[in-house]
């Protein structure tokens, strides 16, 4: 507790406003009397920590909870409005009339809070907000409301969220060790809505409780080991993605309720599979019934729009420097891990949040204190969001959307870091995706794109993403961008997909790549799940799965993912043939996994590359295999080295290299020093 607030007397109970249901009129104030449910409403205490800025549990607190004054069910509603002249509750209950269900002020705090008998658990309502300023007028939807209509309603609902008897017990005291950096991580990052539709049902979205035996069953059979889902939070605007929220502590209601979507958690969390959200921090949308100028004035945004409007996205930028938003911003998200069990959070547009001048010109910005371009307050938020989020959580991760070369974005505070758990590899991805987009003739010219991440693979904790990003706003599937016929782009890719696995990193892999979906996605269908029934798309599935199992089940793919002592280039200038190798290895067990990447469709025979030992070493992937839709080139199970000096190892082996493929050796520890 901060020790200012610990020298004041023992805080009151929370200032409610009884309504004479028979009158309309308020009956008078009782500060004195005793709370019979768990919601105590907001105490000095609450409101001293909300205007310092150190608040990070206000769902607790701020929105609509179910509660008992005197015996008399019904709703306690409590906002933030510092601004406002007037506030009043409307709904369902009392025919959305605006002004009979007036609010009264906490003290100096700014917010406004009733409490109103009978009003249940579904009950639809809004904020009517007049302003101090120029005679504005709205009707907001709860910033902290439990769930919202679905849209394109925009009410927000009553709603209690407690009661769910989650199952996934064994997940949560184990997660720890699944999202640890020595631990696998292949990550399917999927949209709830598109992934897989129901056709003879009006192309409707499947559910939250339709999609959890699905998506458990496929996403295991693929071996990911978690899902990624774009965001859930409400928004008005499907074609967003979710990316533009207003709901943010509302699931969206599209695919059913919250305990719904808790189901689906808790189902994917018995099956053995963890649940990262993309959380967006960085930006909100203009709608009315939002944040946006929500009591008249620039409240969660800055009110100048050379910081708080963004040109990109027309859309607000949070005031990143107002300790009540930070309370807002970072108890959504303890929200998310406390009442829902998600295991990480992956902050969108982080770039977009450190530099003040980011998509603008010249005189579009303001200088921060020091005449810099970096956000300090921004800066300051995101260090602090992370330093609460592992001091209560430190079994979760977040993962940071960064696409600048901000240094040291997943490491420690202690050390200047934002403190991180993870950073997406922007570069990685843009490289490997131009690199693969030439025709192979021209491959030779471009190999430093293959080669140029071994200078800062390890100066973060890299997630290597294939994101929906993409594959979407005219830049075609991840099939189209592979060049050649038919098979050769299948081939490309599942070449593409081995370096991914066998590079150090976590990996990440949008909905339907797996399989070659052709067409560039679209949120309002499914997922042409009828082309994995061809010989290419299946043949490609199946090898992404047997590269995740691999992955999964040898250390040395995944054990040393943010370590540098774990990947040793073997020969990384045979550009004229455009051939890659490397090892990765595991410290500690001895094992060695050789990788070795052929990016030309012509077959390399009798193709020699140097090993630190001897013996045999056997071939445990081939993406050319005839089951993946390949040639059938390959080394019949494994070859065995030979005692000769080659690319400055003691040993070297010829294989059969073939063409537009990957192929990976292992060689099991024995005495040699290695």
């Amino acid at each position: 507790m901060n020790k200012n607030a610990a020298k004041r007397k023992k805080a009151s109970p929370p200032l409610l406003v009884p309504h004479d249901r028979a009158s309309g009129a308020n009956l008078p104030i009782r500060t004195n009397a005793p709370s019979k449910t768990s919601y105590a409403g907001l105490s000095a205490d609450d409101l001293f920590w909300f205007n310092e800025g150190t608040h990070f549990r206000l769902y607790e607190k701020l929105g609509a909870h179910l509660t008992e004054w005197d015996g008399t069910r019904g709703t306690a509603f409590s906002v933030w409005a510092p601004n406002a002249e007037k506030v009043s509750v409307m709904g369902d209950f009392n025919g959305w009339n605006k002004s009979s269900h007036p609010m009264q002020t906490k003290g100096g705090s700014g917010i406004w809070e009733r409490f109103i008998p009978d009003i249940g658990h579904g009950a639809s309502y809004k904020y009517h907000i007049i302003s101090r300023h120029n005679g504005y007028r709205a009707d907001k939807c709860d910033p902290f409301g439990f769930r919202h209509e679905v849209p394109s309603k925009t009410a927000s609902q009553v709603w209690n969220i407690e009661g769910y008897e989650w199952q996934d017990q064994a997940w949560m005291k184990d997660r720890g060790n699944r999202c640890k950096l020595d631990s696998p991580m292949s990550i399917y990052e999927i949209h709830l809505g598109s992934w897989m539709r129901v056709p003879e049902e009006e192309n409707r979205s499947l559910t939250y409780r339709e999609l959890a035996p699905k998506l458990a069953e496929y996403v295991r059979r693929m071996n990911f080991t978690h899902v990624e889902f774009l965001p859930v939070m409400e928004h008005p605007f499907y074609g967003s993605w979710g990316y533009q929220t207003t709901g943010y502590f509302a699931p969206t209601s599209r695919y059913g309720t919250p305990q719904d979507f808790m189901f689906l958690i808790d189902y994917l969390h018995q099956q053995g599979i963890g649940v990262l959200l993309d959380w967006v921090p960085s930006h909100f949308p203009s709608d009315e019934h939002g944040l946006a100028f929500f009591d008249g004035t620039g409240l969660f945004e800055h009110a100048d729009p050379r910081q708080g409007y963004h040109p990109d996205w027309k859309s607000y930028i949070f005031n990143f420097g107002r300790h009540e938003v930070r309370c807002f911003l970072i108890s959504n998200a303890f929200f998310w891990l406390d009442k829902y069990h998600i295991d990480g959070l992956r902050v969108d547009a982080v770039a977009s949040m450190l530099y003040l001048d980011y998509s603008r010109k010249d005189g579009e910005w303001i200088p921060n204190q020091f005449g810099g371009r970096e956000n300090l307050e921004s800066i300051d938020f995101l260090r602090r969001l992370n330093s609460e989020i592992y001091r209560h959580y430190p079994d979760v991760q977040t993962i940071a959307e960064e696409s600048t070369s901000w240094p040291m974005v997943s490491r420690p505070l202690y050390v200047g870091g934002l403190g991180f758990g993870f950073k997406w590899d922007m570069g990685w991805m843009h490289d490997t995706l131009d690199y693969m987009a030439h025709d192979p003739v021209y491959r030779k010219f471009n190999h430093h794109q293959l080669t140029f991440r071994g200078l800062y693979a390890f100066t973060e904790n890299f997630v290597l993403p294939l994101s929906h990003d993409e594959v979407v706003h005219g830049k075609g599937s991840l099939i189209g961008k592979m060049p050649g016929d038919a098979w050769q782009k299948f081939a490309n890719l599942r070449a593409l997909f081995a370096s991914m696995i066998a590079q150090p990193g976590k990996k990440l892999i949008f909905m339907g790549c797996e399989f070659g979906q052709i067409r560039e996605w679209n949120h309002d269908g499914s997922l042409d799940w009828n082309l994995t029934e061809t010989p290419l798309h299946g043949g490609l599935q199946n090898c992404l799965a047997h590269l995740n199992w691999l992955y999964l089940s040898e250390p040395a793919l995944h054990r040393s993912d943010s370590n540098p002592g774990g990947f040793e280039w073997l020969d990384c200038r045979d550009g004229d043939q455009s051939t890659i190798s490397w090892l990765r290895k595991c410290p500690g067990t001895g094992e060695i996994i050789l990788a070795v990447f052929n990016f030309t469709p012509v077959p390399r025979l009798n193709y020699q590359i140097g090993t630190p030992r001897g013996g045999h070493w056997k071939e445990i992937a081939n993406t050319d295999a005839l089951e993946y839709g390949g040639s059938g080139l390959g080394n019949l199970g494994g070859v065995e080295a030979q005692e000769l000096n080659w690319h400055g190892r003691s040993h070297r082996i010829t294989i059969t290299l073939p063409p537009l493929a990957g192929v990976f050796f292992k060689s099991a520890p024995h005495s040699e020093n290695v």
